[in-house]
């Protein structure tokens, strides 16, 4: 079985982290375990992730492993991907020239009966790359951030089919976050959770109807001040932009044919920021369009309107601060077989959100991402690979625009 840790939103994103890692997890057919190893040279003209650049030639190293245990009525799969990462100029200009990456996957798959499965999955990721941060989700920050910054993804499901026309699914998600930096620890370290009661009515031998309800608590732990109250005087501590969201939705799944498949959900969420007496209502909606037109040779496009945390916390006059963002985001990606031995992908992501509250309040930011690579392989343990990644992020909050571009070349090996 294969398994899909992380959206396809981050691998947009993944600037020089290697692609590879967010692939998609499987093992060879006669072993439990594999081992793989990429090492890559790079060019990196704006590590910084800053409007002044600040270019590096580079190199990474980045062994992975991966377990695939299939039992009787359970499936467990994990996986560790461990990134190294040197910067040449940073070791000239008397810096420590070497960044370090983590990040552990693992999923249960357990069928208590044929109408009873439950699933669970945990993503540990120690990083700097925003993508790999941000996990399934839109990004709070789009910056590189140096240190050992800190996301956990932890989720679990219990899918029951009472009927053969009628299912329901019932989801917790926790999401941890810490920075490093005082200056994103403050306003973004939190504890994200959500519990999630869907219904799906299956109407026809393709089509399922669905609804559900979500119900999202975010504490902020930061425990420092993001701002002053003008009228007051008094400071805002993190916790003031603690909420409370309430969303329902519907939507549809259907199987146009063998190779397209689609999905889609709306809806509306309020959310009540009930330290600042504050609220906001916007909508929900996930989107969705899978398509096989070959072997080894696949497409999606996606879209999701959510609501994320963001570093930006300035007042306005009246003393309110910026409490979230609402973000739109379109993604796709083209993976196609060139040939048996040589594999191209194309991935494009583009947020678009605006700021709610706060100085900024309804001024927006935009980050637009595209990632190109080819792979050829030798052998069955042996392949090359290239590719380029571009990105740029531009905002109505002043000294945040940046470009980047990213250039790589390495070779992977796996057994």
């Amino acid at each position: 079985m294969k398994k899909i840790f992380m959206s396809i939103v981050g691998l947009a994103a993944a600037g020089t982290a290697s692609l590879h890692a967010n692939e998609l997890l499987t093992t060879g057919a006669d072993k439990a375990w594999s081992v793989e190893g990429t090492l890559r040279g790079f060019y990196d003209d704006n590590y910084t992730t800053t409007f002044k650049k600040h270019g590096s030639l580079g190199f990474e190293v980045s062994p992975q492993i991966s377990l695939d245990m299939p039992l009787e009525q359970t499936e467990i799969d994990a996986r560790y991907t461990y990134g190294l990462y040197y910067y040449q100029q940073r070791e000239k200009n008397g810096q420590n020239p070497i960044d370090q990456s983590h990040q552990f996957d693992l999923w249960v798959d357990h069928a208590f009966n044929p109408r009873l499965d439950l699933t669970a999955s945990d993503s540990f990721r120690v990083a700097q790359e925003p993508a790999l941060l941000a996990g399934t989700g839109a990004a709070a920050t789009t910056e590189r951030l140096e240190g050992n910054n800190i996301a956990n993804t932890a989720n679990l499901g219990l899918r029951t089919d009472w009927t053969r026309e009628f299912s329901t699914t019932l989801k917790y998600a926790n999401n941890y976050y810490h920075y490093s930096q005082s200056a994103y620890s403050v306003p973004l370290d939190r504890v994200e959770q959500s519990i999630n009661a869907e219904g799906e009515w299956h109407w026809m031998p393709t089509t399922d109807l669905l609804a559900g309800y979500i119900l999202s608590l975010a504490n902020y732990t930061g425990d420092g001040i993001v701002g002053t109250n003008a009228i007051t005087g008094l400071p805002e501590h993190s916790d003031a932009r603690n909420y409370v969201s309430h969303t329902i939705y519907a939507g549809l799944s259907h199987e146009f044919s063998e190779y397209l498949k689609g999905s889609a959900k709306a809806g509306v969420t309020y959310s009540d920021y009930y330290n600042e007496s504050q609220s906001s209502v916007f909508p929900y909606a996930k989107l969705s369009l899978d398509y096989t037109y070959g072997p080894g040779s696949y497409a999606e496009v996606g879209f999701l309107q959510t609501q994320n945390a963001t570093e930006t916390t300035v007042p306005d006059g009246s003393g309110h601060l910026t409490t979230s963002q609402e973000t739109s985001v379109v993604y796709g990606s083209i993976n196609h077989a060139i040939t048996a031995k040589l594999k191209g992908s194309l991935v494009g992501h583009y947020q678009y959100s605006i700021y709610n509250g706060g100085l900024y309040n309804n001024q927006s930011a935009s980050w637009y991402s595209v990632g190109l690579q080819a792979t050829y392989a030798f052998n069955q343990h042996l392949s090359a690979n290239a590719g380029y990644n571009f990105d740029y992020y531009t905002s109505d909050v002043p000294g945040l625009e940046y470009t980047r571009n990213v250039i790589f070349l390495g070779v992977s090996a796996s057994f």
